[in-house]
């Protein structure tokens, strides 16, 4: 499977069973045993996704996860010994994609990222098909919609003129909406549509990302409706 790993565990027990369990799947891993370590590997070397302890000396992987976020879409598993329903959220409010709580299978940990990099090969695909396709200039992928613009082809957002920031999951999600514009959708629905059927992680994360999309939106945030006790609705004018 494509894709370095970046796994940041101090613990080095833990940090060998987890390589020794990504090396049986062919997958290569970069390994850092604190998070400033972390901070220069993944500066160093094309990381896909990263495995991330949060409690580790010299640097959180709270404060690591933000850095990586303010560089990098990167995919991001991060893993605790803390069970505390604040902890998750504050991880997913910092763009981490999945979360796992200590102690873990070491199995399903890679089942995550397994699921993880297959998606990060099919986003990249689809991109290079988009690209192709759109080779001739035209803007038959732009979408508008009242000074929002989504262009498929580069995955470019911009809200009246001005460029978007958004992680993948952000622009999947957003399009994926668009596209089911006026119709309730679930967050069920969002989880096996955007982040795929064999997503492991909380319905929680759906609600995360779209705060998150909101907040990037802007003014055009009121675009996304939350629809009580059933999920969010991209709202638009028929």
């Amino acid at each position: 499977m494509s894709g370095n790993v970046l796994l940041v565990e101090d613990e080095p027990l833990m940090r060998q069973l987890i390589v020794d369990y990504l090396h049986g799947e062919n997958i290569t891993v970069i390994e850092a045993a604190n998070g400033e370590e972390a901070l220069l590997r993944f500066a160093a070397e094309p990381v896909a996704l990263v495995i991330l302890d949060i409690m580790m000396p010299k640097l959180d992987g709270y404060s690591v996860c933000r850095s990586i976020r303010e560089r990098s879409d990167v995919m991001i598993i991060m893993l605790t010994a803390r069970s505390a329903e604040d902890d998750k959220l504050l991880g997913y409010d910092l763009g981490a994609d999945d979360y796992m709580t200590k102690p873990f299978s070491p199995k399903e940990l890679t089942a995550k990222v397994k699921a993880l990099l297959k998606r990060v090969e099919l986003l990249a695909a689809a991109a290079s098909a988009s690209t192709s396709k759109a080779g001739d200039g035209s803007d038959a992928s732009l979408i508008t919609l009242d000074g929002l613009t989504i262009k498929e082809a580069s995955h470019e957002v911009k809200v009246d003129g001005e460029e978007l920031t958004l992680s993948p999951k952000e622009y999947d999600l957003l399009l994926y909406m668009y596209r089911n514009r006026n119709i309730v959708l679930t967050r069920d629905m969002l989880l096996n549509h955007v982040w795929g059927f064999d997503y492991f992680g909380d319905a929680r994360t759906v609600d995360t990302h779209i705060k998150r999309l909101r907040q990037k939106l802007g003014s055009k945030a009121e675009l996304i409706c939350t629809v009580r006790g059933n999920g969010y609705q991209l709202k638009v004018k028929r």
